[in-house]
């Protein structure tokens, strides 16, 4: 088949309700797999020694910023392969590649985690609100069915602000403090709004596996978060 034109892409809101449906649960079983494809990639991260104290090294001064910025570019990359391309086995090569870099960027955090008392059990308590709150920010947009396309510049400054103030305190050594993590959550469910907005409005039925990494990407950011928070508790 050839490659639609731009003039003659349908977006999934304009497919029949059987389509449409087909699509969504595509999507959501993808960010499902993606998500238990993490935990197993991150339990065997865990399963070797040099690779979280290497993990670990890296925290702190340049080292944790060329990480960001290392971060930054796969997940930049992983994305375009996936919008760009028509072919399945790069949209999935592109999400292994997200979920991979994900996973390793995490240890840090789950590490901290493992090492205070009930930290199997915090780690629970931010999963389940994640989970709670990316199922009720999905639903206001299917049931509004309103195009959050608009928040994508107040995303972008909000993201870059973030950068900097993180670039800021790994230079200077200050702590970004409890409101920070607040932030980034407000800003990650935004940005699960504006993700869920697109796939709604913009992508092609044959782009599930590119919704699924946007979406996967939102659901994270905001877990990190999340479980940065309950940390700062203890």
């Amino acid at each position: 088949m050839d490659q639609l034109e731009p003039s003659q892409i349908i977006p999934v809101s304009s497919l029949a309700e059987a389509r449409r449906v087909a699509f969504y649960r595509k999507t959501y079983t993808h960010v499902a797999l993606a998500v238990l494809l993490f935990i197993v990639v991150e339990y065997l991260l865990f399963q070797s020694e040099t690779i979280v104290n290497f993990a670990l090294s890296l925290l702190g001064g340049w080292s944790w910023l060329l990480l960001l910025g290392g971060f930054m570019l796969v997940t930049n990359y992983a994305e375009n392969l996936a919008l760009r391309s028509k072919d399945k086995n790069v949209h999935y090569a592109a999400l292994l590649l997200y979920v991979i870099a994900e996973a390793f960027i995490f240890i840090p955090l789950l590490f901290m985690a493992f090492s205070v008392v009930d930290g199997v059990a915090i780690l629970e308590q931010a999963a389940v609100l994640t989970l709670a709150l990316f199922v009720g920010l999905s639903a206001v947009v299917f049931m509004t069915k309103k195009d959050f396309s608009f928040l994508r510049s107040a995303l972008t400054i909000g993201f870059v602000i973030a950068l900097g103030l993180i670039i800021a305190g790994t230079l200077f050594g200050f702590d970004l403090g409890l409101w920070f993590s607040v932030a980034m959550v407000a800003l990650a469910a935004g940005s699960i709004l504006y993700t869920t907005s697109n796939m709604v409005h913009k992508y092609e039925e044959d782009q599930y596996v590119a919704a699924a990494l946007g979406l996967f990407a939102s659901l994270m950011l905001l877990f990190w978060y999340i479980l940065r928070i309950f940390l700062s508790r203890d």
